[in-house]
């Protein structure tokens, strides 16, 4: 692996598009490539991000000899069969929240990764935030007393649209895996 980590994305959706977006701030990072199920929406998203290379499979995008490591930014129903192939390739993997819509397919890739010895995480970000390591802190030194309980609400609204990604279960989306998985993954944390 060089000193500047290549990136593939597979996805080109509106996390990808974020994601896409902040790699001007990535030092040490560079996005090189981007996959779809479509080669037309790999070129188009690759043409509006700068990014120099696009394929039409995800497959070929794991295969990429040209990427270090792959961002998973598709709907979670298809999260599964695109980290295996990644982790097949040897390549790290940072798999966009919820990690898998089962716990049985989340499990399949890690013991994939394992075998493997390759990086793969859920990018739950907020479990990085200098404010959530402080409140970890105060917890583990008791300086707050015993946890007993933890409330949360993300307050994040959305106007309902049932063929939206995020509210449609057959795409992963819904109360648990599109927006909720941020409230239950700070209980666990703490």
């Amino acid at each position: 692996m060089t000193d500047t980590i290549r990136w593939g994305i597979a996805g080109p959706g509106r996390m990808a598009a974020t994601m896409a977006e902040a790699f001007a701030h990535v030092p040490n990072g560079e996005l090189v490539a981007v996959g779809s199920r479509s080669l037309e929406r790999a070129q188009a998203f690759a043409t509006e991000h700068g990014i120099p290379r696009a394929h039409g499979s995800y497959e070929a995008l794991a295969a990429s000899p040209e990427i270090d490591a792959v961002y998973i930014a598709t709907p979670h129903t298809q999260h599964t069969d695109i980290a295996l192939a990644v982790i097949e390739a040897g390549k790290a993997l940072l798999v966009e929240k919820s990690f898998s819509s089962t716990g049985e397919d989340t499990q399949r890739s890690i013991d994939a990764a394992r075998a493997r010895g390759t990086f793969a995480m859920e990018a739950m970000w907020t479990r990085f935030n200098p404010a959530i390591a402080a409140i970890r802190e105060l917890i583990a030194t008791g300086e707050i007393g015993e946890l007993r309980a933890v409330h949360g609400d993300l307050t994040a609204f959305r106007t309902y649209d049932p063929s939206d990604r995020l509210f449609n279960p057959e795409t992963g989306g819904g109360v648990i895996l599109a927006l909720g998985v941020y409230v239950i993954s700070l209980a666990e944390a703490l």
